[in-house]
């Protein structure tokens, strides 16, 4: 089976999730069958893997409408995108596209990354449900990464393909291995993700007014005003820090220090930073939604995501040893359930059966032609 991965949505300098995801499946895939993955940007190669590429279009340019022609000529069996929006008209392949979440019908604002005229048509993309159900229809297969977004995938009827989870893992450890629950934690919390609304990020401010000595660590890159926005509501007399991004060895070293990880959000696809940081052994401090019930199980600490207060009293909690020691014991634990090379395998198993699907309908047209029942062509 000849497999191409479009791997034009990694980002250049650092990843973001998708970005992340699609390069770590890429790793992953290349352990098991051969892979040539599509960039538009030589630069990209510096976050992928060492496999064989190919250079075309940006996913982003008005070029994606005719991708499909240019694919067709290097003769894949299955395209895997590890985005919804790619171009797939008149292909000749199979293709399995995904979809990460249903959050931005809920909250519309788009990625800050986008350019201008992109970030106009999400929003008005996201004003219905009929323009994902003509892409996601396109495929011959849909993958996502949780069993919760599956669920709202078929709620709101996306999608009449069949939905597979290739599910998120957490990244090797930069360190040798996790922290050791033993040590007492530095009086400090962190949070890793994007500062759009619905990430709720202020009340995990507002929090820090209970938490007196600790410090609040806000690792992701902000924009400017965002960034001003949140500093106007940090409270009087409490620590918080704006890092502006940090490399994986800055992250992990703030894992390996804290006494948690604490996310607020009030929508995800899946948490990527609870895995993160259960694989290191850091607790972990979650809004109570279902995806975050999915991924941390019983390994998580659960609060209501508009609680402050019941936000400093979890912190509060593992200010004892013995539950500190219990809650990062069993992160590291819940972490091992999750793995790339799994996803992997999940996702050739899609992939192959995307091939014999199709060379079945190629099989029923054929017999339907000679018999004089179906179009020639």
């Amino acid at each position: 089976m000849r497999l191409l991965v479009d791997a034009r949505f990694t980002r250049i300098g650092r990843h973001d999730g998708i970005s992340r995801y699609g390069a770590s499946l890429i790793a992953a895939l290349s352990r098991h069958t051969d892979v040539v993955m599509l960039i538009h940007d030589e630069r990209q190669l510096e976050l992928l893997p060492d496999v064989p590429w190919v250079k075309v279009s940006s996913p982003l340019s008005p070029a994606e409408l005719l991708i499909a022609g240019t694919v067709n000529r290097l003769k894949p069996d299955v395209v895997f995108c590890p985005m919804q929006t790619m171009g797939s008209a008149g292909r000749r392949y199979g293709l399995i596209l995904t979809l990460h979440d249903t959050i931005y019908y809920e909250h519309p604002t788009p990625p800050g990354f986008l350019p201008a005229p992109v970030r106009l048509l999400w929003r008005l993309y996201h004003r219905a449900y009929w323009p994902q159900r003509v892409l996601l229809n396109r495929a011959d297969a849909v993958a996502t990464v949780s069993a919760t977004t599956a669920d709202a995938i078929a709620r709101l009827r996306l999608t009449r393909r069949p939905v597979t989870v290739i599910g998120n893992a957490p990244q090797p450890a930069a360190s040798s291995g996790p922290r050791d629950p033993g040590t007492a934690p530095e009086r400090s919390l962190v949070y890793m993700g994007a500062f759009l609304p619905y990430k709720n990020v202020e009340t995990l401010i507002a929090a820090m007014e209970h938490l007196p000595g600790y410090t609040l660590h806000l690792l992701s890159r902000v924009p400017p005003v965002r960034k001003r926005e949140l500093t106007a509501a940090v409270p009087a007399g409490s620590d918080v820090v704006f890092h502006d991004g940090v490399s994986d060895e800055e992250y992990t070293d703030q894992l390996h220090r804290c006494t948690a990880l604490v996310t607020l959000s009030q929508a995800e696809g899946y948490g990527l930073p609870l895995v993160e940081a259960m694989a290191e052994g850091t607790p972990v401090i979650a809004s109570d939604i279902p995806i975050f019930r999915e991924v941390g199980a019983d390994a998580v600490r659960y609060v209501p995501p508009t609680d402050p207060a019941a936000v400093a009293a979890a912190v509060r909690e593992l200010e004892d040893p013995q539950v500190f020691a219990a809650a990062s014991s069993r992160g590291v634990e819940r972490a091992a359930d999750f793995d790339w090379d799994a996803s992997a395998r999940a996702l050739l198993a899609l992939a192959e059966d995307v091939v014999r699907q199709r060379a079945g309908h190629r099989q029923r047209r054929s017999v339907l032609t000679r018999l004089g029942l179906g179009r020639r062509g």
